[in-house]
């Protein structure tokens, strides 16, 4: 029985992606070592590096001014370093607070500064995204997370600012356009659309950078590891490589602005479904509404061990929402196929007719 694997992270990838990555692990380019055990120092693992970078700038077409790196320690290890490297001390910083990440983001940047949260959602447990806001003049940046994996919601574009831009894109990166030149930092965990779990995408204006006046640990300094190209320490070759192939899917299939269109169609399919079925409704605002992390529940809680259980048996998986929303929630990234968004509506039909 086919799986669709709709997890909230870590995620589902292509096919063809985990069977190169498995045979790599085995065998590396004939080189009868695995992708695992090769030192990071070495040609082969030097050109993985490079064509990863080099595929970020094209796919989403980095301009001159930016450096690209592959760290560790996921977006909740950026929470801080953000901060850390353009906060100055005793500097103010703006945060709008759209969800779980983004109250975590604010925690840690409060160990920094002074943080202003300009808006928030949590009045109405995070199910819409604030329009208005100010931002104090003093501020060094603005930071919002642009997509909202547990309550299901999405900016649908940047926040209009004169300040530096900073952005948590864990769950919508190289799922849609950006135009970079709008931020000074974008920063993203790998899980959601790029590839495995260990490796965080960061890229970052080099003129952001060393105007903080704070003594920065090597580790979190985002200038010692543009130094050092992204090996500062020995970083983790299988995430970075299985990202290189996921990213090399992507450019195949036609780039960041084909995977938005196919995006936009599997959500459009599920959205209306949820709209038209009587059993069921959206938790976030319509206008909202996340392209990638669609949340619904059934308006009778009492249906909802039957409609999981008949998911689990119809091959759907990772369905069931956070603890924060309840009900239900389908993870749909880049590599998610149509037809497993077709399998989950024609089952909400199918339980609808059911119950008569």
């Amino acid at each position: 029985m086919k799986i669709h694997n709709y997890s909230a992270g870590p995620c589902i990838l292509p096919k063809s992606v985990f069977k190169k990555a498995a045979e790599s692990l085995v065998n590396y380019n004939e080189s009868g070592l695995s992708i695992a055990e090769i030192s990071h120092r070495s040609k082969e693992f030097m050109a993985v590096m490079e064509n990863s970078v080099k595929l970020v700038k094209d796919l989403m077409k980095v301009p001159e001014g930016y450096e690209i790196l592959f760290l560790q320690g996921g977006a909740s290890m950026q929470f801080y370093m953000s901060g850390l490297n353009l906060l100055p001390e005793q500097g103010t910083a703006a945060y709008i607070n759209t969800g779980t990440w983004s109250s975590k983001a604010i925690k840690e940047a409060k160990l920094l500064g002074n943080i202003h949260e300009v808006a928030s959602s949590k009045n109405e447990n995070f199910s819409y995204i604030p329009k208005k806001f100010d931002v104090p003049h003093n501020a060094s940046f603005l930071h919002y997370t642009s997509n909202n994996t547990i309550f299901g919601t999405q900016f649908k574009e940047a926040p209009n600012t004169d300040l530096r831009l900073v952005c948590d894109m864990s769950s919508d990166i190289m799922t849609k356009e950006v135009d970079i030149k709008k931020y000074d930092l974008i920063y993203a965990g790998a899980q959601k659309n790029l590839g495995p779990a260990g490796v965080t995408l960061v890229i970052v204006k080099k003129d952001a950078l060393g105007k903080t006046g704070r003594t920065i640990p090597s580790m979190l300094d985002y200038q010692v590891h543009i130094d050092k190209e992204s090996m500062f320490n020995t970083p983790p070759c299988f995430s970075i490589y299985t990202t290189m192939l996921t990213m090399e899917w992507l450019k195949e299939i036609g780039g960041v602005e084909e995977i938005q269109k196919r995006n936009l169609t599997k959500s459009s399919l599920l959205y209306d479904e949820i709209d038209r079925n009587s059993l069921f409704e959206g938790t976030a605002k319509t206008e909202d509404r996340s392209v990638m992390n669609p949340t619904f529940i059934l308006r009778d809680k009492l249906l909802n061990d039957e409609f999981l259980q008949r998911s689990i048996d119809a091959g759907i998986s990772g369905i069931k929402g956070h603890r924060s929303v309840g009900g239900f929630r389908a993870s749909m990234y880049n590599a998610l196929d149509i037809k497993s968004v077709e399998a989950l509506v024609n089952l909400m039909r199918d339980f609808e007719k059911s119950k008569g």
